[in-house]
């Protein structure tokens, strides 16, 4: 039996469904998932493991015309993650319509479709009706030629596994390329992070989706304590005003993000967790490259 290993990776405008369906394909956590666009900045790697291959999945942020230093970075990080994977997924939400931002990735993406074969999926067929998705699908040949069209859900599951085989028939011929078991290569205090920066931003809502980034400053386990872990994090946001939005009525909302991002590390960990957790204001970071290199970017 001839076993298959590579890379693929999902493309779409900010908050198109491409970390739930990476999270659905891997079948854990590991890419953060937000209602609110632009919430994922590592290329996170989830590993899907089968018998006869191993599919490895490099998560990009959303591709969107740059306004600041940060927006260069992250798409940055897109282009470079295109030219390394054998295969790409272009995402577009059965329930929106193709808009200027759809057009203008796929601009992008056929510059590299000659070499790399890209398959259009509508995402989120969960929130369509029937017609809804056969005329998202007929929009979509529109825009380019894909090598494979294919709806799905990840939420509800639909065709996620037809997904992953027709990912899987497009990657080379070769050994798995991670030990089995592992399901995500991103450094844990980076996945730690994340999953803080998400809790964070979930009751926010729009008041400051790009303003916040976390540093986990270390992760040890408690002296004495084989079960549990002392983690010690700092919440970056731009300006005095929005520290007094995370930190909420007598520092309510702050204890909230703690404690949900507290089960999620938990459960990504698979131990005990103390969170500590301190906001700090470090001004205009997004335009400022050394304040960036010191966030990770």
């Amino acid at each position: 039996m001839n076993h298959r290993s590579g890379f693929a990776c999902f493309v779409g405008r900010p908050n198109a469904g491409k970390s739930t369906l990476t999270n659905a394909l891997v079948g854990s956590k590991i890419a953060i998932t937000s209602s609110k666009p632009q919430t994922t900045r590592h290329a996170i790697r989830g590993i899907v493991h089968r018998d006869d291959a191993q599919l490895v999945i490099v998560d990009t942020p959303g591709l969107h015309r740059p306004r600041t230093v940060l927006g260069e970075r992250l798409n940055d990080i897109v282009y470079s993650t295109w030219s390394e994977v054998d295969v790409v997924g272009f995402c577009v939400p059965a329930n929106e319509k193709v808009g200027p931002g759809d057009k203008f990735i796929a601009n992008e993406l056929r510059k590299i479709a000659k070499r790399t074969p890209v398959l259009g999926i509508v995402t989120k067929t969960d929130l369509a009706n029937r017609q809804q998705i056969a005329d998202q699908l007929l929009a979509l040949q529109e825009v380019m030629e894909f090598a494979e069209l294919i709806p799905v859900s990840a939420s509800a599951g639909f065709q996620v596994k037809q997904l992953e085989d027709l990912l899987v028939q497009r990657l080379p011929e070769g050994p798995p390329l991670y030990p089995d078991g592992d399901l995500t290569d991103e450094p844990e205090q980076t996945l730690v992070a994340e999953l803080i920066r998400e809790a964070a931003l979930e009751g926010v809502r729009d008041e400051l989706p790009h303003s916040i980034a976390v540093t986990v400053e270390e992760m040890l386990p408690r002296e004495g304590r084989d079960d549990l872990l002392d983690v010690h994090a700092f919440l970056y946001v731009e300006r005095p005003s929005q520290k007094g939005i995370i930190l909420g009525h007598k520092g309510e909302r702050l204890r909230t993000v703690g404690s949900e991002a507290r089960r999620h590390i938990e459960a990504l960990l698979g131990t005990k967790v103390y969170l500590d957790l301190h906001i700090k204001v470090a001004k205009d970071w997004q335009r400022d490259p050394k304040q960036l290199r010191r966030l990770g970017f």
